[in-house]
């Protein structure tokens, strides 16, 4: 077979399984958004089943055989090497697991999220506490099927963060902890800033026309983005063309909204900007969660949580909401989206509180895969964390442990990339404001400015190279977390007048 017949067969096996990959995310789609519960026993079974054929398309021994083969075959250009490398490696993690596991647990994450979400409405851990403990061991035994000399819980970090394990891990929250632990102090002993107009009564379908607003300033163009609701705000995706984000409207907190849509649009924007040559392959749907996480937490924070952003949207806000608003300065509601105080749920944490509820997980998520923390009494585990790290009794389980649905779902070791993540956006935002003046360009309605440089720099390539990589191409520069300390130092030292 000469190398073009093997590429055109392995093109079309990708296409099969970008197929296959189409139908299970919308799947999941509806499932979080607008399905009918009573009918999630039915639709869980079949997704299961779908996903079991991708499985077999995914591992079928002619497949790996091919990939192995253009691997060493000088004649497959750069990207598709990339590429089938990692194609390679994937495969290689799951063909060692039997497939009707593999079945069984998709069905049993299908299954937990239904649980999570009844036992969040609720307010009740126990109701969800059989399947978390059943998720973990399914875990163990799906990762205990790969030849590895790392312990389970360090190639869980490596899947979402390639080179990532917990002794890196570790250093990375030592040295937030050092400068923000102090950081966090001070600020607490300062005199607070004014915020209580921000939980006034603000009506959602209010906040529904000033988000149409916001949306169109953030270019997030209906013929390729959607916006839907969701009990915890995502976003999915199943081509560079077709990008859905959710929010969830709070009416006693007018900012949540706004900041869960601006991050997950950076998500949304992330993959529309990936090459269109990569559509539908592993270099589109692989890249790295920090990667990811830089960019949307680069939208919600560097630049959502802003001077700039909200000079041009709140004379807007304003006019959504006289009563509640009119009297307010810019001035004293951009420093309100900006106190920092410890609080309860991650997703509305301010910027210099989150990495302290990003470890709390990770710590966590580590004794749960060492033996040392168990599922039982976990949420009082969760609590007991709480207050030791933010000081705050945390009330009951739907602020508290119930309140993310990653764990539903088996995504043990995404939560550190959420604050890596928001580390390498300081660094890139470095870089960015070299070449743009991002604060005028926030202010003068030219946000797509900022979305091409991005586009430019960093989300084109895709997973073409890993976050190091991509790093020093961006910046010239390794990663270095003392940009994001440097910054988050600056702005609260300034916000605070320490």
């Amino acid at each position: 077979m000469t190398t073009e017949e093997k590429l055109k067969k392995y093109q079309d096996w990708i296409f099969k399984c970008s197929a296959y990959q189409m139908a299970l995310n919308i799947i999941v789609i509806d499932k979080q958004t607008v399905a009918p519960a009573a009918g999630a026993s039915y639709r869980d079974e079949r997704s299961a089943y779908l996903e079991g054929e991708l499985f077999s398309l995914e591992t079928d021994p002619e497949i790996v055989a091919l990939l192995k083969d253009l691997q060493e075959d000088p004649e497959v250009d750069a990207d598709n090497r990339r590429a089938i490398g990692l194609y390679y490696k994937k495969a290689q993690d799951t063909l060692c697991i039997p497939k009707a596991e593999f079945v069984a647990f998709k069905k049993l994450c299908a299954e937990s999220f239904d649980a999570w979400i009844l036992a969040k409405s609720k307010a009740d851990y126990s109701l969800f506490a059989p399947y978390l403990e059943k998720m973990i061991e399914s875990q163990k035994r799906l990762y205990g099927y790969r030849k590895s000399d790392k312990s389970i819980y360090d190639r869980m970090l490596d899947d979402f963060e390639p080179g990532m394990n917990q002794e890196k891990y570790d250093a990375f929250f030592a040295a937030l902890k050092e400068r923000l632990v102090p950081l966090i102090q001070k600020v607490t002993k300062a005199k607070q800033l004014r915020e209580d107009f921000l939980t006034q009564n603000f009506p959602v379908e209010e906040q529904k026309k000033f988000m149409e607003g916001l949306l169109e300033y953030l270019h997030f163009d209906p013929s390729w983005g959607y916006q839907n609701e969701s009990e915890h705000p995502f976003t999915s995706w199943t081509c560079e063309n077709d990008c859905r984000t959710t929010t969830k409207y709070l009416e006693n907190n007018v900012i949540s909204a706004v900041l869960s849509t601006v991050h997950e649009v950076g998500h949304a924007y992330y993959e529309h900007n990936i090459n269109p040559k990569y559509d539908g392959m592993i270099l589109s749907e692989g890249v790295s969660s920090g990667m990811h996480e830089s960019q949307s937490r680069l939208l919600e924070n560097y630049l959502g949580r802003s001077m700039a952003f909200w000079s041009y949207h709140y004379p807007r806000l304003q006019k959504h909401f006289p009563k509640q608003l009119g009297e307010v300065s810019l001035e004293e509601f951009y420093q309100a989206i900006n106190v920092a105080k410890p609080s309860l749920i991650r997703t509305e944490a301010d910027e210099l509180t989150y990495p302290m509820h990003v470890l709390i997980r990770y710590e966590i998520e580590k004794g749960l895969f060492n033996g040392s923390i168990s599922t039982e009494g976990l949420n009082r585990t969760w609590n007991a964390k709480y207050k030791e790290y933010l000081g705050v009794d945390v009330p009951n389980d739907q602020v508290g442990i119930l309140q993310d649905v990653h764990w539903s779902d088996g995504l043990f070791g995404y939560f550190p990339t959420y604050a890596l993540g928001t580390a390498y956006a300081a660094q890139y935002v470095k870089s960015m404001r070299k070449d743009l003046d991002v604060d005028a360009l926030l202010a003068e309605n030219h946000f797509d400015t900022i979305m091409n440089w991005l586009k430019e720099h960093i989300h084109t390539y895709g997973f073409r190279y890993e976050a190091p990589e991509l790093m020093k191409m961006v910046t010239g520069e390794e990663f270095n977390v003392n940009d994001f300390l440097d910054y988050i130092e600056e702005k609260y030292t300034e916000l605070y007048q320490l």
